[in-house]
């Protein structure tokens, strides 16, 4: 029985993974902090180990006598009050674990590492638009995406002075589905009846479902070329509008005001909301760097290699995506 390891497996996105594991029949060992929320992860099967990313010399001894054929790092921040948490989780953190499971000598057979498009920025936004690809040079212009890119590049590195360090980077585009908290404040919003939409500019959006990453995540540990970057989404094009109808429809068709409001706006709003999350203390959803998001029009990327080289093959379209998730937080007393 293979045993992976993975992290982030408390959040969204890796608890899916945490699943998909044990239904394949992995020995699965899931990394911890003390706070960590357990809640999606109550299975009897799953083995609990804590580890500290914030310090190389404490994951080596946490990791003292195990060993892993695979590991998933999902682990990061999207949000927070203070941005170098961005460069302490997400870079600091993917340095500390790498570093320090190259140290043990374990005979990894692959590492993947959950990145996100995000690495990119807004490049190719003169109309038409079209793919970001993976020749394409990155312009993150918010620090989740600079975080990042760092710790892919500090992957890339380590792969050229480790040959036998097996990696593959995954980005995925918006990663939408139940349990997911930052697309459903929209589907709260419209239940509220209100849709608020940004800029003037058309804007081609991109989403993936929890579980077509989950199945690239498990095809990414055996297909794929060592050092590939792949990105991930359904294949399709959208318009804001399109996610905010579909959200509507399974909501039973409330009347809904749509607001679309200019871009000087948003900054407004994500410079108050920025500054009212560090007086309570509470990350904002409309903040810095989510203005830099919601500002960029080019969401398109090239999944044509993850077809091609992992075998990826997108099950869940933006419809089908929208009534699983609408139908999950129904079920649980979300909306």
């Amino acid at each position: 029985m293979s045993r992976i390891l993975i992290t982030g497996a408390t959040g969204f996105i890796g608890s899916f993974i945490a699943e998909e594991a044990l239904n394949k029949g992995f020995d699965v060992w899931v990394a911890v902090r003390k706070s960590s929320s357990l809640e999606y992860l109550k299975d009897s099967r799953i083995r609990f180990i804590n580890l500290d990313l914030s310090s190389e010399d404490n994951i080596v001894k946490q990791l003292e006598d195990k060993a892993f054929d695979y590991v998933v790092h999902a682990a990061g921040v999207t949000k927070c009050l203070d941005k170098q948490l961005f460069y302490k989780v997400n870079r600091d953190g993917t340095k500390n674990l790498v570093n320090a499971l190259l140290r043990t000598g374990m005979a990894m057979k692959r590492f993947v590492y959950l990145s996100s498009l995000s690495i990119y920025g807004p490049i190719h936004e003169e109309q038409p638009y079209t793919e970001i690809k993976d020749s394409d040079t990155p312009m993150p212009n918010t620090d989740y995406g600079k975080s990042k890119i760092e710790a892919e590049r500090f992957l890339k590195e380590t792969g050229k002075a480790n040959p036998s360090f097996n990696y593959v980077v995954l980005r995925p585009t918006g990663v939408y589905g139940p349990r997911e908290k930052d697309y459903f404040l929209m589907a709260k919003s419209i239940k509220q009846h209100t849709d608020f939409a940004v800029g003037y500019k058309p804007q081609d959006i991109t989403f993936v479902y929890v579980q077509d990453v989950v199945q690239a995540v498990f095809l990414a540990l055996e297909n794929g070329k060592n050092g590939g970057c792949y990105f991930l989404s359904d294949g399709e094009v959208y318009r804001s509008e399109t996610f905010s109808d579909l959200i509507r429809k399974e909501l039973g068709n409330p009347w809904m005001l749509r607001i679309k409001a200019p871009v000087w706006l948003l900054r407004i709003i994500t410079m108050i909301g920025d500054k009212v999350g560090h007086i309570t203390g509470k990350v904002s959803a409309l903040n810095n760097d989510k203005y830099h998001i919601l500002k960029q029009r080019n969401w398109r990327c090239d999944i044509q290699p993850a077809i091609d080289e992992l075998g990826y093959k997108p099950q869940y379209k933006l419809e089908e995506g929208v009534r699983l998730s609408m139908k999950w937080y129904k079920e649980n007393g979300w909306i």
